[in-house]
């Protein structure tokens, strides 16, 4: 990734650092209004009264927000722990792998979730053409679009910046 013109290795690297957990904070707030409200449903009337699929389907989507959680979490403890040993690298290198994986576990919690209330609103139908059709938008918007936009493919003529 390009610097700042009087950047050195070392303030790139901290800054990449800074720019990686500020970009989490924003991922961390979504995971955990989810996985709050998927924790309080368990304790309702009409949970106990769901069927063994849709119990299924929230245990899955409970599962996948905290595997979220822990992938979106660890590049901030990794720092806090290695940030003194000059591993800045290392947490980057590792942490942008990790970060990633925790954005398609809260893609597919999020999808699972809205498949499930489709599903007990309007039915089977509802959840496949719903809950697809959300996870199609997470891969659009997530990782599709700056694939395009890495290529310099697309979104010509759109208003973007010259």
């Amino acid at each position: 990734m390009e610097g700042e013109p009087d950047e050195t290795p070392n303030q790139r690297l901290a800054r990449n650092i800074n720019d990686l957990l500020s970009e989490l904070r924003v991922a961390q707030a979504g995971v955990q209004i989810l996985f709050g409200f998927l924790l309080s449903v368990v304790f309702t009337t009409p949970f106990r009264e769901a069927s063994g699929f849709e119990k299924s389907m929230h245990l899955l989507a409970v599962v996948l927000a905290a595997l979220a959680t822990a992938l979106l979490t660890a590049p901030a403890a990794w720092h806090r722990i290695l940030f003194r040993e000059g591993r800045r690298e290392d947490i980057l290198r590792v942490g942008n792998r990790t970060v990633l994986a925790g954005l398609v576990c809260l893609a597919a919690a999020v999808s699972d979730v809205v498949a499930l209330i489709a599903k007990v609103v309007y039915g089977p139908l509802a959840m496949g053409v719903v809950g697809g059709l959300v996870a199609i938008a997470f891969g659009v918007l997530w990782f599709l679009v700056p694939r395009l936009l890495r290529r310099g493919n697309g979104f010509r003529g759109t208003g973007r910046p010259e």
